[in-house]
């Protein structure tokens, strides 16, 4: 599994909202100069952390962004499933995947559990523990 650009930012994004918080919306400019991400590509990120719930936004010359959650509330396994989509390693671990060959496979139980671990420490982990 790799992580995109866009999963990485997106934390990146979030942690830099939760950090200069002061109750006043932080305008994209601000944001993209703080991290070095392009407007462009930051409007990209905001879209999809505002989509799952993640944001505030409010228009105008006093708007911007700023957390919609407390730090606390923020598990970086949602965010990165919001900008990356499924996190699962492999297609067989899916759903939509399920190998006809899982009741025999020598390799699933290996790749069963890789999975399992990913996810259980990208889901124990808040936002308010990367700023901390």
């Amino acid at each position: 599994m790799k992580i995109s650009t866009k999963g990485r930012y997106a934390l990146r994004v979030m942690v830099d909202l939760a950090l200069n918080s002061n109750g006043e919306y932080i305008t994209l400019k601000e944001i993209a100069t703080r991290q070095g991400i392009s407007n462009k590509y930051l409007e990209q990120i905001i879209s999809l952390l505002n989509k799952a719930g993640y944001l505030e936004t409010a228009r105008g010359t006093s708007g911007g962004y700023k957390l919609a959650k407390k730090p606390n509330e923020c598990i970086i396994g949602d965010i990165l499933k919001a900008t990356e989509g499924d996190l699962t390693l492999i297609d067989c671990l899916t759903q939509e995947g399920k190998c006809i060959r899982q009741k025999y496979c020598k390799t699933y139980s290996f790749w069963k559990g890789l999975d399992d671990v990913i996810n259980e420490y990208v889901n124990s982990k808040t936002l308010d523990d990367l700023i901390k």
